[in-house]
């Protein structure tokens, strides 16, 4: 009689190892994003290259949310959205405000753009050394989409009034490249201070909403439309002030005004908690 079963000096046969594709397209076409960003400002189309960035930070807040609903998650995945991020958000703003108008300013321009990319890659570099310490209702810093938007979405926004025949927000040129360098700089910088930015994570998709919260989102999308590089660039100004005044409304209330409570992790950030 055959016997199926194998002898004891066989070892097992290993599965083996892939990756997910689902969470990781997502992921690809966030980095497409970045990179098409930066194609369009080598070629002076500099309202397309800001939409880029704005695509891609759509598609960077959906590649996390499908490898959860789908239970996909994989180091492969984390470490391939960091990199991601790093092209999309850290090196694409930076390049499309130095071709944009950074460059005029000379060493300065370039200084600027290089802060920013540099504080997206110590932003990240921080997020995943403290990711099992901060208090997911928060980031630590202002999350890097959200400060490519502040820079991408005042491209957008000057480009777009430039478009309408006017003043270009009243201001003349040397001054649009002034208020760049800020933006450049404020958002870079922003990056890596402790000051808290609401997260969005504790908002469950899943479960049920009053019939008002809906009919809220359809008056958000409406508004939007209006006209977006507005709407969204002033959503983002708002969302990039509200760490400092949640750090100096928790500091003014005695609490503590860091979103970590204890690490352990290098970089050190246990004399920042106070």
């Amino acid at each position: 009689m055959h016997d199926d079963t194998l002898p004891d000096d066989v070892p097992p046969r290993k599965r083996r190892k892939g990756i997910y594709i689902l969470p990781n397209l997502f992921t690809l076409a966030a980095l497409f994003g970045g990179f098409y960003s930066v194609v369009m400002a080598m070629n002076a189309r500099f309202d397309l290259a800001a939409l880029g960035v704005f695509a891609a930070m759509i598609l960077d807040s959906l590649d996390g949310r499908v490898a959860r609903m789908t239970n996909t998650q994989s180091a492969f995945g984390e470490q391939m959205d960091s990199l991601s991020d790093m092209v999309s958000f850290g090196a694409a703003p930076a390049l499309i405000a130095y071709e944009w108008s950074l460059k005029g300013l000379g060493r300065w321009g370039w200084i600027a753009a290089f802060v920013y990319c540099a504080c997206a890659a110590l932003r990240l570099a921080r997020f995943n050394v403290n990711t099992g310490v901060v208090d997911k209702r928060w980031f630590q810093g202002l999350p890097s989409p959200a400060a490519a938007a502040l820079v991408a979405g005042f491209i957008w926004l000057v480009n777009e009034w430039g478009k309408r025949g006017g003043e270009v927000l009243y201001l003349s040129w040397t001054q649009i490249t002034w208020v760049t360098f800020a933006f450049t700089l404020y958002a870079g910088l922003t990056m890596v201070t402790n000051a808290p930015f609401y997260s969005f994570k504790d908002i469950q998709m899943k479960k049920s909403v009053p019939f008002a919260v809906i009919v809220l989102i359809a008056l958000g999308i409406a508004v939007i439309n209006i006209h977006p590089p507005t709407v969204l660039f002033g959503l983002f100004v708002v969302y990039g002030l509200s760490g400092y005044v949640v750090y100096a409304w928790r500091k003014a209330k005695g609490q503590q005004a860091s979103v970590i409570s204890t690490s352990t992790e290098e970089p050190d950030e246990r004399g920042l908690h106070n």
